[in-house]
């Protein structure tokens, strides 16, 4: 087995609730928060599949909207 399929990310997603992959045991860095989703890197990719269905900004999305 790979270290890429034992290794444990987080999820985490900053305020323009934007997502990403975060090695777990580190610190999480300013702006980025934890979404409550660890797994290997195929999982928290097929999380954040399923829910960033919007690419654009959150800022962006709200001034768009009115």
């Amino acid at each position: 087995m790979s270290d890429t399929t034992t290794r444990q990310y987080l999820v985490v997603a900053n305020d323009e609730q934007q997502y990403s992959l975060w090695e777990s045991g580190r610190p999480v860095p300013a702006g980025w928060h934890p979404q409550g989703v660890r797994g290997t890197r195929e999982e928290c990719l097929e999380h954040i599949e399923r829910v960033w269905t919007d690419m654009r900004p959150l800022s962006l999305r709200l001034s768009m909207a009115g």
